[in-house]
């Protein structure tokens, strides 16, 4: 029996936490805008790239990595409301790893590109990847300890 009570608040607190979890996540989602399973939230100031992506996930996020054109133009769309006058924000994508090979902050392979002409063209100067609103959202990549704007994307569970 009171093991059987053990299990029980052990699943209540579960229960509870996950309840935070989807209340904060809300939070955000009410704060930013919500798209296609996801949340964003742009920054209120600049910074390096790694330290956006320390922001974003100390936020319980990571930085926006669009997946297809839908996202590209929510993000598109979002990031001209809510930084009306910032041309560029960070991406979650980099080639720190591997030079040429860029993969998400969680070190997963993409499947979508949105390369901007003659992109990327950094070579081992720039490891970064930045979402540029006046070529319509394409990529480029960039010298990571530029100081830039960037949004963080919450996965709705």
């Amino acid at each position: 029996e009171k093991d059987d009570l053990k299990t029980q608040i052990d699943k209540l607190w579960r229960e509870v936490n996950a309840l935070k979890e989807m209340q904060a996540l809300q939070t955000v989602c009410l704060r930013g805008t919500k798209a296609h399973k996801k949340c964003y939230l742009t920054s209120e100031g600049t910074k390096h790239f790694h330290e956006a992506n320390e922001d974003c996930i100390a936020k319980g996020g990571t930085l926006a990595i669009p997946r297809n054109n839908d996202e590209t133009n929510a993000l598109r769309d979002y990031g001209k409301k809510s930084m009306p006058r910032v041309s560029e924000f960070w991406l979650g994508v980099n080639d720190m790893i591997n030079e040429g090979k860029f993969v998400d902050v969680n070190g997963m392979a993409l499947q979508y590109f949105n390369w901007d002409r003659a992109q990327p063209n950094g070579g081992k100067r720039e490891n970064c990847v930045f979402f540029s609103q006046s070529s319509q959202g394409k990529w480029a990549d960039e010298v990571c300890r530029t100081a830039k704007r960037y949004i963080c994307e919450f996965l709705i569970p």
